[in-house]
C-alpha cells in the first residue's frame, strides 16, 4: 500500500486512557475503522523545570531513551507496540529533536551540546517556547547520540513524526534516515513542516528553517501547513473558493511528483473539525474531501466522536469517547475507499464551481472517480464532464443523476465512481 492510500490515527496517551495499556485496549476499535498506522504524541518523561501546567508539555522531553512513567513501563510500551502490530497496523512515535526540557539528561551530561544566548545561558531561538532549551547541531557527537537513539526505537516502531523538523539541519535528517534504514527498512518519516510565515520569521532570526521542498529530500510526508493559511482564509470567508483551489494546485507543481502531504482538519495544535464547522452538513463535506485529497489522511483521537473541544497539552484533559462514534460508519467507508490504487497515483484535478462547490476528479487506466463537495453546505447545479446517467453516491448509496452535462446536489457530499447504474 502506498502512503497516499493510508490513514493515520493520532493519540495523546495522557488524554486517551492515560496509559499504554489503556491505549492498547482501544487498538481493536481503531483498526476496525480501517486505520493503517497509529502515531503517539511524545511518550518520554517530561521535564520539571519551567514546566507548563500541572503535568507539562509532552514536547519538553527530559530523556529520549525512556518512557514517561505516568504512562507505564517500557514493557508496557512494547506490549502496546505488539498489539498494534498484531492488528496489522504500523506504529509511529514523535521525535522532538530541536530541543529538550531545561533539566534533561542531555543538558545534565552534555551541556556543550546546547545553544547558548549572548550572556552564556541556555535558551531557545523561539522565545515563546519558555519550557525548552535548544540543541546545537554544530556538535558532531550530538548527531551520533541522537541517531543511536533513533535506531534504538526503530527496533520497536515503524516510523517517526519529527517535531518542527525544519529547524534541525537537513543533512542530519538525511544521515539519520540512512542509518535507521539499517535497523528498520522502509521506516516512515513524517515531517511537521511549518507555515511559510514561520519559515520567513525563523530565517530572519538567522535560524535554519527548511522549506517543504527541501524536507522531501529526507522525509516521506510533510504537513500541509504550507496552505493552511489559504484554507483558514477561505473557511473564514476572507477569500473565494478559487483562491483555496489555486493553493492546492500550486502543490502539484512545486513538489516532487511523488510528494505526500498529511491531510487533516484537526490535530493537537489546531482547532477541532467540529469547532471549525459547527454546521454538520458542512462538516461532512470537509471530512469527505479530506479523504478524497491526494495525500495521507490524519484523524486525531476523538474526531470520530465529533468532539468540539481540543484537549490541552499541559494538564489532564481526557477525550470523551463513549458509546458508538457518530462518524464510525462514514469513516469506515472513506478509509476503505482511500485504499483504492486510483487515489495513489491517478491524474488528479480540481475545479472551483459556483455555490462554493468543489469538483475533484481522479483518473487512472480508464477508471474515474469524482468528488462533489459543497464546502458551505449549499444546494446547487454545476456543470460536469461526466457522461449523462444515473450514478450511486458511494457515501450513502443514493442515486445521483447527470443530465445534459449538469449535476444537482442538495449540499451533501457526493463521491461517484465510473460505474453507471
Amino acid at each position: 500500500m502506498q502512503l497516499r492510500n493510508m490513514t493515520l490515527y493520532s493519540i495523546f496517551v495522557r488524554n486517551h486512557g492515560g496509559t499504554f495499556r489503556a491505549v492498547a485496549e482501544d487498538i481493536p476499535r481503531i483498526r476496525d475503522l480501517g486505520v493503517d498506522a497509529v502515531w503517539l504524541l511524545p511518550i518520554h518523561p517530561i521535564g520539571r523545570e519551567k514546566r507548563k501546567g500541572s503535568l507539562g508539555s509532552p514536547y519538553a522531553i527530559a530523556d529520549y531513551r525512556k518512557v514517561n512513567p505516568e504512562y507505564g513501563t517500557m514493557e508496557d510500551f512494547c506490549y502496546l507496540a505488539d498489539v498494534v502490530h498484531q492488528h496489522g497496523m504500523k506504529l509511529i512515535i514523535d521525535v522532538v529533536y530541536n530541543h529538550t526540557s531545561p533539566d534533561s539528561w542531555l543538558r545534565e551530561h552534555h551541556p556543550e551540546w546546547f545553544y547558548r544566548k549572548a550572556d552564556g545561558s541556555f535558551g531557545n531561538h523561539v522565545g515563546e517556547w519558555s519550557d525548552i532549551i535548544d540543541l546545537d547541531y554544530n556538535q558532531p557527537e550530538l548527531w551520533d547520540c541522537q541517531i543511536e537513539t533513533l535506531k534504538m526505537w526503530a527496533e520497536i516502531v515503524d516510523g517517526f513524526r519529527c517535531d518542527v523538523a525544519p529547524l534541525v539541519p537537513l543533512e542530519f535528517w538525511k544521515h539519520a534516515r540512512k542509518e535507521v534504514e539499517t535497523v528498520r527498512p522502509g521506516c516512515i518519516w513524517l515531517a511537521e513542516s511549518v507555515e511559510p510565515a514561520f519559515t520567513r520569521d525563523n530565517r530572519n532570526r538567522g535560524m535554519i528553517s527548511h522549506s517543504d521542498s527541501e524536507l522531501y529530500q529526507a522525509f516521506d510526508i510533510c504537513y500541509d501547513y504550507d496552505i493552511y493559511g489559504d484554507f483558514m482564509d477561505y473557511v473564514q470567508g476572507k477569500t473565494p473558493l478559487a483562491a483555496y483551489v489555486a493553493a492546492l494546485e500550486r502543490q502539484e507543481s512545486i513538489y516532487p511528483a511523488d510528494y505526500v502531504k498529511l491531510r487533516f482538519l484537526e490535530n493537537h495544535d489546531r482547532s477541532r473539525m467540529a469547532f471549525l464547522f459547527p454546521d454538520r452538513k458542512v462538516r461532512m463535506n470537509w471530512l469527505a474531501w479530506m479523504f478524497f485529497q491526494k495525500g495521507m489522511a490524519l484523524l486525531y483521537g476523538g474526531q470520530e466522536w465529533e468532539c468540539v473541544h481540543r484537549p490541552g497539552l499541559f494538564d489532564a484533559d481526557p477525550v470523551l469517547m463513549e458509546g458508538t462514534a457518530p462518524l464510525e460508519t462514514l469513516l469506515k467507508t472513506l478509509i476503505a475507499m482511500k485504499k483504492d490504487g486510483l487515489f495513489s497515483d491517478g491524474v488528479y484535478e480540481l475545479k472551483a464551481c459556483p455555490h462554493d462547490i468543489l469538483l475533484v476528479s481522479w483518473e487512472k487506466n480508464g477508471r474515474k472517480a469524482w468528488g462533489i463537495f459543497s464546502l458551505k453546505g449549499k444546494a446547487g447545479v454545476i456543470s460536469v464532464s461526466i457522461t449523462d446517467g444515473c450514478y450511486q453516491n458511494q457515501l450513502d448509496g443514493t442515486q445521483v443523476w447527470v443530465e445534459g452535462g449538469m449535476l444537482q446536489t442538495n449540499g451533501d457530499p457526493v463521491i461517484l465512481m465510473e460505474e453507471v447504474c
